[in-house]
């Protein structure tokens, strides 16, 4: 397996260090798995290279999910390059990816364009295959407990509020040894699929604070900011009182805060991510095989956790050339099997698909030719 890897030598050393540690975790799910799936696909017939581009959240997925398909298809190799989500959709309009990894759905002006390896006549579409909770990470000396709800969080990464004792943080942290410090917040520099579900998340419920638009570009002028989930927690390893949002497959030993979820301080989880994915609806208009979810950002459930994300791998419904659209169609159907979305969630600590949603992800991948 390729796992391509940009950005800084430090984002690139972490960057290997989770490929690495994921190939080498799912050697033992590969080998058990079998070399046809459940829906009839014989793996060990596919042969050819996939080039794919987007997500740097679903990287750690993307290294386990290419580790196990290769071992049963030993024909196949898969490469995956985390450029960031808006980066994998261009590439794959634009025929230099053969799929795209991204933390949100292709826009309603992007389906209406063209996508150069699709036959003529068919659009792409898109397939959920990864969820995970976002972490607001931290690190401040003496702070191993925090707890911050929407409009904290928005006040922060919107340049409000710039003291880590400021009485919005306080407030919420009583017990807390909070230092007369400035906040230094770290984001996202390149377009990003996390940065758009963050800022939906604190749109929708801090909206009188955060008061830009849902964007994939981080809209406000403070901090510093870095390229990819790897760059980002690089930025953080070098900083000192610091706070950002994450993938947590990429938070590592950093401090999570919990997040007030209606009037409970909830820890991270990815059942919580889960839960919210359950309680929301796909969006209304798409096309049938097309999974795009509308996350329900003000679920308020007992131990949900709505600052979450759902990546997508974003596939022509139809290929110009037939046998890239049986090599995709067998790759994404190992994706979202049981035993490829059980092994990401083991390295990632992402939450696997639930029943009802691997069925419908499996018969949309089932519908690509």
């Amino acid at each position: 397996m390729n796992i391509k890897r940009i950005g800084t030598v430090a984002a690139i050393a972490i960057a290997g260090a989770v490929v690495l540690s994921s190939c080498a975790a799912n050697e033992d799910a590969g080998a058990g798995a079998s070399a046809t799936s459940s829906s009839g696909t014989d793996y060990s017939k596919l042969s050819g290279t996939l080039t794919g581009s987007g997500s740097s959240a679903q990287q750690t997925a993307e290294a386990t999910w290419a580790a196990g398909f290769q071992s049963v298809a030993s024909g196949a190799t898969v490469n995956y390059s985390p450029d960031g989500s808006g980066a994998g959709r261009k590439n794959f309009m634009s025929g230099a990816a053969d799929f795209a990894g991204s933390d949100a759905a292709l826009k309603d002006e992007e389906l209406a364009g063209t996508f150069e390896k699709c036959a003529a006549d068919s659009k792409a579409i898109d397939i959920p295959v990864y969820i995970s909770p976002i972490a607001i990470a931290y690190k401040v000396d003496g702070v191993k407990e925090l707890t911050l709800d929407a409009k904290t969080i928005a006040g922060i990464f919107s340049g409000k509020i710039t003291k880590w004792n400021a009485p919005e943080i306080a407030s919420l942290n009583k017990s807390a040894d909070l230092p007369d410090a400035a906040i230094t917040v770290v984001h996202r520099s390149d377009d990003s699929g996390t940065t758009q579900n963050f800022s939906e998340y604190v749109s929708a419920n801090a909206s009188d604070v955060w008061t830009e638009k849902p964007s994939q570009t981080f809209p406000y002028q403070v901090g510093d900011s870095a390229k990819g989930t790897s760059g980002v927690a690089s930025a953080m390893a070098s900083a000192s009182n610091a706070i950002t949002y994450i993938d947590d497959s990429g938070a590592g030993d950093l401090d999570k805060a919990k997040l007030m979820v209606g009037s409970t301080a909830t820890e991270i989880s990815a059942e919580g991510a889960a839960k919210v994915v359950a309680d929301s609806k796909t969006v209304a208009g798409r096309a049938d095989n097309d999974l795009a979810i509308d996350i329900n950002r003000k679920d308020t459930a007992k131990g949900a956790w709505p600052l979450v994300l759902v990546s997508y791998a974003i596939a022509c419904q139809e290929y110009k050339d037939s046998a890239k659209g049986e090599l995709v169609k067998g790759y994404l159907d190992y994706v979202v099997s049981k035993d490829a979305q059980d092994a990401a969630a083991k390295e990632a600590k992402s939450a696997a698909l639930s029943s009802d949603l691997a069925e419908k992800a499996a018969k949309a991948v089932a519908s690509i030719k």
